[in-house]
């Protein structure tokens, strides 16, 4: 049951095989077809290995704005919740509509201006961290324990495909292979 709505599985541009939309984690999750995490241990420069990393990082790093933004506005996010789900649900939405309705005002400015976001140098790839980085309670957010697991054939098979793609001329930055 496609519950989230998401679109069917698509080739990559170049490519054959039909991947997901998925999500992008870190070595706290289990990889499986719809949530990509990094390849573990450490990889030569310039390797598939190595650039999937890189990338997974890059995209990782819009959630890791979104939310960080969010927990240094509205400090309820900066720790676990003790509410019963459906209420922390309810409290988590209410901060989404919130954050959201205030970058539509015209006091957006104020609210989150541009220096708050992390930026990134097309040319370079290098990062300049946003201002919500420097709230350190905001930055030093709640690691989940990394628990060792096994995932499927058919998640390494799509990662691979995922890695093998960046490292094609549709799929590559120029600068990937320095990082």
């Amino acid at each position: 049951m496609n519950t989230l709505h998401v679109p069917t599985p698509q080739p990559l541009s170049g490519r054959t095989l039909p991947v997901p939309y998925v999500l992008v984690g870190d070595e706290a999750f289990q990889l499986s077809e719809n949530l990509m995490k990094p390849f573990s241990g450490l990889h030569v420069k310039g390797s598939k290995e190595r650039v999937f990393n890189y990338r997974l990082c890059r995209a990782r790093r819009i959630s890791e704005n979104a939310f960080g933004i969010l927990s240094s506005s509205f400090r309820v996010l900066r720790k676990s919740m003790l509410l019963n789900p459906d209420v922390a649900t309810t409290v988590t939405l209410a901060t989404i509509h919130l954050h959201n309705y205030l970058r539509k005002t015209p006091s957006r400015t104020v609210y989150c201006p541009s220096e708050m976001f992390d930026k990134e140098c097309t040319d370079s790839g290098d990062v300049v961290p946003g201002l919500w980085r420097h709230d350190s309670a905001a930055s030093q957010l709640s690691n989940i324990p990394r628990l060792p697991r096994r995932s499927s054939s058919e998640a390494q098979k799509l990662r691979n495909e995922f890695a093998e793609y960046f490292c094609t001329p549709q799929g590559e930055l120029h600068f990937q292979y320095n990082k």
